[in-house]
């Protein structure tokens, strides 16, 4: 659900949201909403307060809440309780607020939002942009960005109408192409730049990413003229468009005296933003064991 993952705002602040695509529905973050309703110094012992003078709605909480994996302030990705439109009403619910209904009707907004990004892609790439500039990325940067999202929609199309249907099977033709341009596998560039969930695109510099993106291209156009079939066939193209990037990036490398592949990542650069107090708030309090 990750990519499907935004930061939006009510009211000057933050509220982080996943677009589950196979349930069409919004996961929003328990902490992040409470905190724009109460204005709490500490949401953790709000909440606590709050289940407990609600009996109905503590006994029904792992009903109401589940675990989603959301991308922190601070660029982490961190299991993190949500719940979605319907469990968020029932929390609002619980919640004397004169922000209440303000906060019904931006939700009403945002699924409206949605709607209209199904029948316009391009209203997704648009919010893409605003919540990549906001958590500091250059517009440098987020341009090339956008220009790799779109060509691995490409590419997995591409994949898709080769007949490539399982999660893993996109997962190894995506190694296939990495470790062809870059000389490691996805999971191996991960460990080089310290990352552990975070998105490996979401940390590669301009060249890096022109360089995949540069891959992927060559790949995506390999496949069309060669229509392959099956997993073999397209694992070749993946193979072939990697080396393209791999002998652009060893042309590079060659005029600029220094590898191109970065150990840095996007939190050594960003701007830091300032988390709340609700961001420690625990996944589980220790009663709901």
């Amino acid at each position: 659900m990750d990519d499907n993952f935004a930061i939006q705002l009510f009211e000057g602040k933050r509220v982080r949201i996943v677009w589950d695509a196979e349930q069409e529905k919004y996961y929003f973050s328990v902490v992040d909403i409470v905190q724009v309703l109460t204005d709490s110094s500490d949401v953790k012992q709000y909440i606590k307060k709050m289940r407990a003078r609600d009996s109905e709605l503590n006994s029904k909480w792992g009903t109401i809440c589940t675990p989603v994996e959301m991308r922190a302030f601070d660029g982490k990705r961190r299991k993190v309780q949500a719940a979605d439109l319907q469990g968020i009403f029932r929390l609002i619910q619980s919640i004397p607020s004169k922000k209440a209904e303000p906060v019904k009707q931006w939700l009403a907004k945002l699924g409206e939002q949605r709607i209209d990004q199904i029948i316009d892609p391009e209203l997704t790439f648009q919010m893409a942009v605003e919540d990549y500039r906001r958590q500091g990325y250059s517009d440098k940067w987020i341009n090339e960005r956008m220009r790799s999202i779109e060509m691995r929609k490409e590419l997995t199309d591409e994949w898709h109408r080769a007949g490539i249907t399982e999660q893993k099977d996109f997962a190894i033709l995506t190694n296939v192409l990495t470790q062809a341009w870059s000389g490691m596998t996805t999971g191996e560039y991960k460990r080089h730049k310290g990352l552990t969930k975070e998105n490996l695109r979401d940390n590669m510099t301009n060249v890096e990413l022109a360089l995949n993106t540069l891959a992927e291209v060559t790949a995506t156009e390999i496949s069309r003229q060669r229509n392959p079939k099956g997993m073999a066939q397209s694992r070749q193209t993946a193979k072939e468009g990697g080396e393209v990037a791999r002998n652009a990036r060893a042309d590079i490398e060659s005029r600029l005296g220094h590898s191109v592949i970065s150990s840095e990542r996007a939190s050594d650069h960003l701007r830091p933003i300032k988390e709340s107090k609700a961001e420690e708030l625990p996944f589980e309090d220790k009663e709901d064991k």
